[in-house]
């Protein structure tokens, strides 16, 4: 607008500053706006005052909000409602009824009459601020003034009390509003589930989950979950799994709470091929996944006897985030090597060697040559002396018994003693003598000897050279 050659004005400046309301540096961004606005010589209005403390109110600035509030006197403007109610909004935040009370004289002395979202904004207010005698005073006030007939006035109180620890003041409340007919959409039921399951009164949650469920076809995805987590606290599968087909029926898409919802209910429930397939979606649905929660449903499927499965979890891990706690690649070690999925094993290996304990690599190497895929063998030796860890004359033995078992594999096995002997390696006494005593499967028996020979001259070598350090 401005490379075109226009000037921005008030409206202009004032739509922008509405934007800055939902970002996250809304304030800063606001003030930049506002400094812009002066050096242009523009002078702000009502209109911009009133964005300006919504902005303060929305991202808890009271302090800006009241001077902002005050300038807006100070230039001979007279505040209308909505500053009011904006400045209201700011001391609801942190409770600050005193504050609140002296506006709300200001307001009627200004020859104002309070308004719904005034007095609803006041409610909070004191609700917040733990003066309940004062709020049910006000929301009898409110249902005089006919601004009661929708559930928000109740549901801030109702919160409040709940949360306070007052849980049968805030039934006795609810019920009361049920009575006298005041339409609910779900938020006043959600805020009493949620409470009562707070509260350990567990039975009774679900119980107003269901009497929610037989009243209304439709939900949201703030109830749905509400209620879910209701269902699955209290086991009752056949509830979970009706909500389950709600949600398809109504087209609702599961957001992150309602995936590990259904995995912890699933697990706790042992249907682990539920909660395999949940974390399976949450994953294809792109949704960033509880490296907690599912490292304790990839051990659980693992003694189940669902290791394939287990696997698939630690990968769905790997690949959702960048990096994983160290300790969950020894938990998904500790499910495969003892279930004979060696070649996964070796994947988990090769890929984060050094993140993995010397115990483990020991028991997994000790494993892979004595049951794993003997094609692998040398590049299995290779990933684990990558990783540092010093391989031991037992995984070389076992090894070498393998080679010898299967002389069709007789170049793998020269190979392997070449590579030995270029990484300082040499075989003990024990498997020099089986390589010798059979060295004729391999009709190459001269030419093991001198590799043999080769082993233990660059060992000799190696050894002097650690002696001369020392």
């Amino acid at each position: 607008m401005i490379r075109e050659g226009l000037s921005p004005d008030l409206f202009t400046y004032s739509t922008l500053l509405s934007g800055c309301m939902k970002l996250r540096q809304g304030y800063t961004k606001a003030m930049e706006l506002i400094n812009e606005l002066n050096s242009r010589g523009l002078q702000m209005d009502s209109v911009i005052y009133g964005t300006l403390l919504a902005i303060c109110a929305s991202h808890n600035y009271c302090d800006e909000a009241e001077v902002c509030f005050q300038k807006l006197k100070d230039e001979g403007y007279t505040p209308n409602l909505f500053h009011y109610s904006s400045l209201l909004n700011a001391y609801s935040e942190n409770s600050y009824y005193e504050k609140a009370e002296l506006l709300m004289e200001d307001l009627r002395a200004s020859g104002l009459t309070p308004n719904k979202v005034i007095l609803t904004t006041l409610l909070k207010v004191y609700s917040k601020g733990g003066l309940f005698d004062k709020a049910k005073e006000l929301l009898i006030e409110l249902g005089a003034s006919g601004f009661a007939q929708e559930e928000m006035p109740y549901c801030i109180l109702i919160d409040a009390l709940a949360k306070g620890g007052k849980i049968w003041e805030a039934t006795m409340l609810f019920n009361d509003m049920k009575e006298k007919g005041v339409k609910s959409d779900g938020y006043a039921f959600s805020i009493m589930i949620s409470a009562l399951h707070r509260g350990g009164y567990r039975e009774e949650a679900k119980e107003l989950a269901k009497e929610f469920e037989d009243q209304n076809a439709t939900y949201d995805l703030v109830m749905l979950n509400t209620s879910l987590r209701a269902y699955c606290y209290t086991n009752d599968t056949e509830c979970v799994m009706r909500m389950l087909k709600k949600m398809d029926e109504i087209n609702i898409s599961p957001d992150q709470i309602t995936f590990n919802t259904l995995i912890r209910y699933f697990c706790k429930a042992n249907i682990y091929h539920l909660a395999y397939a949940t974390i399976e979606d949450m994953h294809t649905k792109g949704h960033q996944l509880n490296e907690e929660l599912c490292s304790e449903v990839m051990v659980q499927l693992g003694e189940a006897g669902f290791p394939s499965e287990a696997f698939s979890v630690y990968n769905m891990m790997r690949y959702s985030k960048r990096t994983v706690c160290k300790s969950l690649h020894e938990k998904v070690l500790g499910i495969l090597v003892p279930a004979g999925l060696l070649k996964d094993a070796y994947i988990v290996i090769k890929d984060n060697s050094d993140l993995i304990s010397p115990r483990s690599l020991e028991n997994f190497a000790g494993q892979f040559m004595t049951s794993g895929n003997i094609n692998l063998i040398n590049d299995v030796m290779k990933a684990l002396n990558h990783s540092g860890w010093r391989i031991s004359q037992d995984i070389f033995g076992r090894a070498i018994q393998r080679y010898i078992q299967k002389p069709d594999k007789k170049q793998l096995l020269l190979s392997f003693l070449d590579w030995m002997t270029g990484q300082g390696y040499s075989v003990d006494s024990s498997s020099r003598n089986l390589l010798l005593k059979n060295a004729q499967l391999f009709g190459q028996k001269q030419l093991i000897a001198e590799i043999l020979s080769k082993q233990q001259a660059a060992s000799r070598t190696t050894g002097q050279r650690k002696k001369n350090v020392c």
